[in-house]
């Protein structure tokens, strides 16, 4: 299915997360710096009155600039992410392409 252009649709995730792994810096094919890297969050929700802890890790790519800026963060490093969910082509994983990052 496409976006109907006469709805507005969104896709923004903004995340509390810390960076449990990361792999060597990369180029895509078109020759931009590409980081992969796997994020680890963990909260209080309350859901019908009731809290619950959630832990949930979540796949994600940087691109350009911010893959060289995430590449020379820790392991364990922790921040906002904020990007949009998106697959790895000829998947079905879900991954954050992180658009921006503020350590905290």
């Amino acid at each position: 299915a496409t976006a109907d252009a006469s709805q507005p649709t969104v896709n923004r995730l903004l995340l509390s997360a810390r960076i449990v792994e990361a792999s060597a810096l990369r180029h895509t094919p078109a020759g931009l710096d590409a980081l992969d890297m796997r994020l680890e969050h963990e909260s209080l929700a309350t859901q019908e009155g009731l809290q619950r802890l959630v832990t949930v890790q979540i796949s994600a790519v940087a691109i350009g600039e911010m893959a060289r800026r995430l590449s020379g963060q820790p392991l364990g490093t922790q921040g906002v992410f904020q990007g949009f969910l998106t697959q790895r082509r000829g998947g079905k994983t879900v991954v954050l392409q992180i658009q921006n990052f503020q350590p905290h």
